[in-house]
């Protein structure tokens, strides 16, 4: 015996609207041929949890496509008409099907519709007119800007560096620094930037998160490379620049596109998905760095803090590299969390508009 889920609808002068009473729906299958939509799908229903079907023949023509949003509740299906007008009814027959009612939460007569077209209207100039539609134009175009500034920064980075390992081979890992740190110190001193939108609520990001890795990566650039002369030929610093920026140059882009509200899934999969491995493997490298630099300041005494003459001696920088090494396992973990349940709930947000 087919079983009918109770559907409720409502219309305005472009759209069908039907809300299909369906908790956790899956399998959902919908469809319009020769104007008949067809609907089927598991979920518990007023008979319990079984598989629900129904069809209407519509009154009057409508296009081919159809779509549908399903929740925990229900599931909500649009259906547009062939040509913009008022329906007496739904369906062709006259006597409705004892399952169908009218949505009342979104019920408008014909001239309460008209209303709320011109509502729409109205609204929508007064946004272009007043400034908040300026001011969201200033802050796309500010963002877009800055993506585009640091994916052209980081993508001259990897590719050089690319270009420069095929090339020289390991003789190209000893003078990194020299060939590639300046646009590096650009891009990271660049990066603060990103705190700064976080705080401001330009971007939908945590500011501590992004506080931890801008301030990190400034660290080892201009103090553990920057002011060790020793450091500047060691391959490490190949290793840590190249994982910064093969990082950046997908990341970037990704942010690009969101400025427009615009996706590209295959971006969307590498942005959530290429940290995995690169994220742990640059905080490795940067580990190893700190490690290579701690006999260094030792020796050098460079960054020591100095004593009252009666100690007679000074605290060595290495003491605090070795604090920010414990730091850096720390930032490590609470970054990780994040990203990871930042894919998390895209990919379960997608996930669900799919179903």
């Amino acid at each position: 015996m087919t079983l009918t889920p109770l559907v409720y609808w409502a219309q305005r002068h472009e759209e069908i609207y039907l809300r299909v009473e369906l908790t956790d729906a899956q399998n959902i299958a919908v469809c319009v041929q020769e104007n008949i939509l067809r609907f089927r799908a598991q979920g518990h229903g007023a008979k319990g949890q079984n598989e629900y079907e129904f069809s209407l023949e519509f009154f009057l023509p409508v296009k081919p496509e159809v779509s549908y949003k399903s929740t925990q509740r229900q599931v909500n299906i649009t259906v547009h008409k062939e040509q913009r007008g008022w329906w007496d009814r739904l369906i062709v027959q006259e006597r409705k099907p004892a399952f169908l009612a009218p949505d009342f939460d979104r019920w408008l007569d014909e001239s309460d519709a008209e209303t709320e077209i011109r509502e729409k209207v109205s609204s929508k100039l007064c946004f272009y007119i007043s400034g908040q539609f300026l001011t969201q134009l200033l802050k796309t175009g500010y963002l877009f800007v800055y993506n585009l500034v640091q994916f052209l920064g980081f993508s001259w980075i990897f590719v050089n560096m690319t270009v420069r390992l095929f090339i020289f081979g390991k003789d190209s890992l000893y003078d990194t620094f020299h060939t590639i740190s300046d646009v590096m110190f650009f891009c990271q001193l660049l990066a603060a930037v990103e705190v700064l939108n976080a705080a401001f609520g330009f971007v939908k990001t945590g500011v501590f998160p992004t506080l931890i890795q801008v301030s990190g990566r400034n660290f080892i650039i201009f103090v553990v490379f920057g002011s060790l002369e020793e450091m500047h030929r060691q391959p490490v610093v190949f290793f840590v620049f190249y994982l910064w920026s093969a990082i950046e140059i997908v990341r970037y882009p990704y942010y690009m596109l969101g400025c427009f509200n615009t996706e590209w899934k295959t971006l969307t999969w590498l942005r959530y998905t290429m940290w995995i491995p690169l994220y742990p493997l640059g905080v490795l490298a940067e580990a190893v760095a700190v490690i290579q630099s701690i006999h260094i300041f030792d020796e050098t005494k460079l960054f020591s803090i100095p004593l009252p003459k009666n100690i007679g001696t000074s605290i060595s920088f290495s003491y605090i590299l070795h604090i920010y090494l414990v730091l850096m396992f720390l930032g490590l973990f609470i970054n990780v969390r994040h990203l990871y349940k930042q894919r998390k709930r895209r990919f379960r947000t997608k996930k669900r508009k799919a179903n």
